[in-house]
């Protein structure tokens, strides 16, 4: 027999299905509380119960999805741990939602001052947390100057993925991915694999 917590948390995951889908299907421009609550099946209550704001929403989804997507844990192995950070934002821009998801909301983030910084905040300072941390634990193996640029790689580890799939919307495949990695070990001063 289901608990109560457990109807929840079914509730909670159906909402979180219907934003990711309104979203990629309508935009956050588009997207409503009614638009979500119709596609979940569930009251406009439901959604404020969780939420106090469609951005709120939005963000806490959007980031719940997306941060875990960037875990890394840095290793003693400097190119495998560059490889797992660029696969990971392959893995996120590639996914078949956030495709569509990310472009819409970055776009979003040029009219709307207070989505941007929120995005920078939840999102885009965790991920990169991710990567300082494996640039963090290079610097104390004596692996990377600790004077590198950690901003531009940090850039760099995204950037040329999201360019070629978001921008230009071209495959990026392992050889590109490949490309990347070494780019961004030449960046940190490393010679590539």
């Amino acid at each position: 027999m289901a608990t109560k917590a457990n109807l929840r948390a079914q509730v909670t995951d159906g909402i979180v299905e219907a934003v990711l889908d309104e979203l990629a299907d309508v935009g956050f421009g588009r997207l409503s509380m009614d638009g979500v609550a119709r596609r979940a099946r569930a009251g406009k209550a439901a959604l404020y119960r969780r939420w106090p704001s469609k951005q709120e929403m939005v963000l806490d989804v959007v980031t719940e999805l997306s941060v875990p997507m960037a875990a890394t844990t840095p290793s003693d192995d400097l190119a495998a741990d560059i490889a797992a950070l660029v696969g990971g934002v392959d893995d996120w821009l590639t996914d078949a939602r956030m495709s569509r998801i990310l472009p819409d909301l970055l776009a979003e983030a040029m009219r709307n001052p207070g989505l941007a910084a929120a995005l920078t905040d939840r999102l885009g300072a965790a991920r990169r947390g991710y990567g300082q941390a494996v640039i963090d634990a290079a610097i104390a193996r004596g692996e990377v100057s600790s004077d590198v640029d950690s901003e531009y790689v940090l850039d760099l580890v995204a950037a040329p993925v999201f360019w070629r799939f978001c921008g230009r919307r071209e495959p990026t495949g392992p050889a590109f991915l490949d490309r990347v990695v070494d780019s961004v070990l030449h960046a940190l001063g490393v010679s590539g694999r």
